[in-house]
């Protein structure tokens, strides 16, 4: 059975570390015969949550941007990937405010299998603060579970992951996705 497969990519700039890895494993899940989308955070006209519940009721956040077609992909979704470069040891402000404005939905983004990437200059173990923070959301989100972190740590200019263990490594997890 083919999957839809997401990516979520909140690295602010396209070809980055972050941004190969998560073409890798895209590119590994396509020759499988899924389905797969890529969505740059970036992109999107997003503003960050006001925390006024307007959502509570009505299941739909009352600012008008385009999250809440992400939101409908996102419960679509077989399989979902964050992508993220590491900033001061933790997630983009624009994975941040992606996955804050989840909200009106979140509980409907379920029984997903996840997967992580994460990047950044300093070596892997230093990764798992961001990793932490990306699973507090998915800890959000019934019965979905975090099949894999790829790290890509040790990486700081731009495309230096081409070629490397952790591109190989997402291509292959892509492959079993």
């Amino acid at each position: 059975m083919n999957k839809k497969i997401l990516a979520i990519e909140g690295s602010p700039r396209k070809g980055g570390n972050s941004d190969l890895l998560c073409d890798a494993f895209l590119k590994g899940a396509a020759e499988m015969g899924n389905f797969t989308e890529k969505i740059y955070v970036q992109d999107l006209k997003l503003q960050p949550c006001l925390a006024c519940y307007g959502c509570r009721d009505t299941q739909k956040c009352v600012q008008k941007d385009n999250m809440h077609n992400v939101i409908e992909k996102m419960i679509e979704a077989d399989v979902i990937l964050l992508a993220t470069p590491v900033y001061f040891y933790s997630l983009s402000g624009q994975m941040k405010v992606f996955i804050d404005r989840c909200l009106p939905k979140y509980e409907k983004i379920s029984k997903k299998d996840f997967y992580f990437v994460a990047t950044a200059a300093d070596e892997n173990a230093l990764l798992e603060r961001t990793f932490d923070a990306l699973a507090g959301f998915t800890d959000c989100l019934p019965w979905s579970k975090v099949k894999a972190k790829i790290y890509g740590g040790e990486f700081y200019e731009k495309g230096k992951i081409k070629g490397s263990k952790a591109e190989q490594e997402a291509y292959e997890l892509g492959k079993k996705a």
